[in-house]
C-alpha cells in the first residue's frame, strides 16, 4: 500500500521567496533510514529535514543532504519550525524541543521569528596544512593571513579575510578541498569578513562543504552561530555586555541573500541563531 506525506519546500533566513537557503521538510513517523536517504536525494536540496517522534523531546529531527546524514543543520531546523507552525503544531507554545544527533535542542518561537539553540563546541587554533587549504580556496599569493585559522570541534574550519571583494572573488578547487577534508578531517570551510553588504550586519561568510556533497551552501545556521564565538576568540568582537546580538550575512554572492540573527549570553554560556522563513512549495510525497 502506498503511503503519502505532506512535504514543504521552505526558504530559511529570509522573508522573500527564492532567497535564503531552501530545505524540504516532512514527517518521518514510519520512514526507514534508507527511505529518508532516497527522499533527500530526490529533493536534491542542501538538506531535507525529517520530523519524527521522541521520548526525550517534543520531536525527533534528522537532516540529510542528497548524499549523507549530517549531525547539525540550522536552516533546515528553522524550516522545520516554520513547517510545524503552518500545520498548527506550535500555536502559542513558547518553544519546541528537538531530539537530534547533536543532543536535545531548544527552539523558541516568537511570532514569525524562529530560534534554534546551537550546541557549544570546543574551538582551537588550527595547526594543519594552512598553505594547501588557502590555495585550494583560491586565496592567491597576495593574501596575507592576519589571524589564525580556527577549527571547531565538529570539523568546521574558519578563515578570516579582510575584504568583501576577496570573498567575492574566491574560486575554490572543490576536488582539492574534498581531498583535504578527507586527509585532515575537515568537514567544512567557512571564509568570513567583517565587510558587509548591509550596514546593519556585522560579518559576511561563504561556506564550502564538498565533504557533505555540497560545494557551497547559501546560508548556514550551524556555522553562523559558532562564528560569534570565533570572532570573540580572535578579538574581532568584544564581550562588552552579557548578551551580544549580531546579524550575520550569507548567500548574497550566490544570489540567495540570507540574514541570521545570532545571540550569545555569557553568564548562561548559551548560543542561539534566529531568522524568518517562507514556504515556496507545498506538495504530497507518495512512496
Amino acid at each position: 500500500m502506498k503511503r503519502s506525506y505532506k512535504i514543504h519546500q521552505i526558504d530559511a533566513f529570509t522573508k522573500v521567496p527564492f532567497k535564503g537557503n531552501p530545505a524540504a521538510v516532512t514527517f518521518s513517523m514510519d520512514l526507514s533510514e534508507e527511505e529518508m536517504k532516497m527522499i533527500a536525494n530526490e529533493m536534491n536540496l542542501s538538506e531535507t529535514a525529517f520530523i519524527g517522534t521522541s521520548e526525550n523531546a517534543d520531536y525527533r529531527l534528522r537532516w540529510f543532504t542528497p548524499s549523507t546524514e549530517v549531525n547539525l543543520c540550522g536552516h533546515a531546523t528553522i524550516a522545520s519550525l516554520h513547517y510545524l507552525s503552518e500545520l498548527g503544531k506550535i500555536n502559542n507554545r513558547p518553544f519546541i524541543t528537538f531530539e537530534t544527533n547533536s543532543g536535545v535542542l531548544k527552539c523558541p518561537v516568537n511570532k514569525d521569528e524562529y530560534l534554534m539553540q546551537i550546541p557549544k563546541m570546543e574551538l582551537n587554533e588550527y595547526s594543519g596544512p594552512e598553505d594547501k587549504i588557502l590555495d585550494a580556496l583560491g586565496l592567491g599569493k597576495d593574501y596575507k593571513k592576519e589571524y589564525p585559522l580556527i577549527m571547531l570541534q565538529n570539523g568546521y574550519l574558519f578563515i578570516y579575510v579582510k575584504k568583501l571583494e576577496t570573498l567575492k572573488s574566491l574560486k575554490p578547487d572543490f576536488g582539492r578541498l574534498l581531498e583535504l577534508s578527507i586527509e585532515h578531517n575537515i568537514q567544512s570551510f567557512d571564509v568570513f569578513t567583517l565587510e558587509t553588504f548591509d550596514k546593519e550586519s556585522f560579518a559576511h561568510s561563504r561556506f564550502f562543504t564538498p565533504y557533505d556533497g555540497i560545494n557551497e551552501d547559501p546560508v548556514t545556521g550551524s556555522a553562523n552561530g559558532p562564528l560569534m564565538l570565533v570572532l570573540l576568540k580572535l578579538g574581532l568582537l568584544e564581550q562588552n555586555e552579557n548578551v551580544i546580538t549580531k546579524i550575520f550575512e550569507q548567500g548574497d554572492i550566490m544570489g540567495r541573500p540570507g540574514r541570521v540573527k545570532v545571540t550569545y549570553t555569557a553568564d548562561k554560556d548559551e548560543l542561539y541563531i534566529g531568522g524568518n522563513a517562507v514556504t515556496v512549495l507545498r506538495g504530497e510525497l507518495v512512496i
